[in-house]
């Protein structure tokens, strides 16, 4: 049995939570947030134990704990967790900055104690079904990668938060960009940003409202180009291409996968084998995780893109 910890009762802990509550041989022993009512709520809705402090979350017999709290706060909880032996698994991003990230990546070395990041792309099966596509150098050579992400508004509806839109903690940059990120990096190796342009409004305290950057994955020389707008007149939309001489692989909206071919119209692709969930992968220690140090690589790339235009 995998027993899990949890620190912060949000949406995505609550979503954790569900997830973990149709896993076999996975059980929720605590969770600990800082809004009792919302700790109240979770507990009557699924019946998890909850807690008083974060220090009994950490003395309740876990293997691992779920850090689901605001990034500035992930350093500093990684490294309580990893002094008592705790192996931990973090929401994106990594942390607050590149700094804390470097703290977090000793903690968990210097305790030896396993880490992995929360980024459900990894172990879903229209992204391995992509990975494979574009292994096998079905697409052809690759001469192109694009992400585009476009948000109505920002937060979105069901986001809504004291910090998903402060400058400081939030934005779309933060909070969806590191998933395809991470899947870049896995695909095709380490990113160097070439230029890239960020707005912000007027407001100093709020986040990002656009951003555009050219970069290239070195390994291979592919151009990748990565855009994000917010509070514009359409629906929202993530769009992952990958461009093949041969095919183009577009993933939409994290989840449908399509392929499309030289004159042809493009097609979904359904027929998509089960993969083993984030907690299977958890229980096996697998080499498909996530970890820290993975993690920071991205952070880095979020640090950078975050920063006044630079070129």
């Amino acid at each position: 049995m995998l027993s899990i910890g949890i620190i912060g009762a949000g949406i995505v802990g609550e979503r954790i939570i569900k997830q973990i509550q149709q896993e076999n041989g996975v059980e929720v022993l605590a969770v600990y947030d800082e809004q009792q009512e919302r700790l109240k709520t979770l507990h009557e809705t699924y019946g998890v134990p909850i807690a008083a402090t974060l220090e009994e979350v950490l003395h309740s017999q876990i293997d691992w704990l779920y850090i689901g709290t605001p990034p500035s706060s992930h350093a500093s909880i990684a490294r309580l967790a990893a002094s008592a032996g705790i192996h931990v698994l973090s929401e994106k991003p990594l942390a607050h900055n590149a700094e804390d990230g470097e703290a977090m990546v000793k903690a968990a070395m210097d305790s030896r104690v396993q880490t992995a990041m929360h980024f459900p792309l990894m172990y879903s099966p229209a992204v391995r079904e992509m990975a494979r596509r574009i292994r096998s150098g079905s697409i052809g050579k690759i001469v192109r990668v694009e992400l585009q992400t476009f948000f109505p508004d920002w937060p979105r509806a069901w986001q809504q938060n004291p910090w998903i839109a402060s400058r400081s903690q939030g934005g779309f940059v933060r909070e969806v960009f590191p998933h395809y990120l991470q899947l870049i990096h896995r695909l095709f190796g380490e990113l160097k940003i070439q230029s890239h342009q960020i707005t912000y409004p007027e407001q100093k305290d709020l986040c990002e409202t656009g951003v555009i950057a050219q970069a290239i994955a070195l390994q291979q020389e592919i151009p990748v180009l990565l855009t994000g707008l917010s509070g514009i007149g359409q629906k929202e939309l993530l769009e992952f291409k990958v461009y093949g001489e041969e095919g183009v692989l577009t993933l939409e909206n994290w989840s449908t996968l399509y392929v499309s071919e030289k004159y042809e119209e493009r097609k979904q692709l359904t027929d998509l084998k089960p993969v083993p969930s984030l907690f299977e992968e958890m229980k096996k220690h697998s080499a498909l995780l996530v970890p820290f140090e993975e993690g920071l690589v991205i952070q880095r790339y979020i640090d950078f893109l975050l920063t006044e235009n630079l070129k």
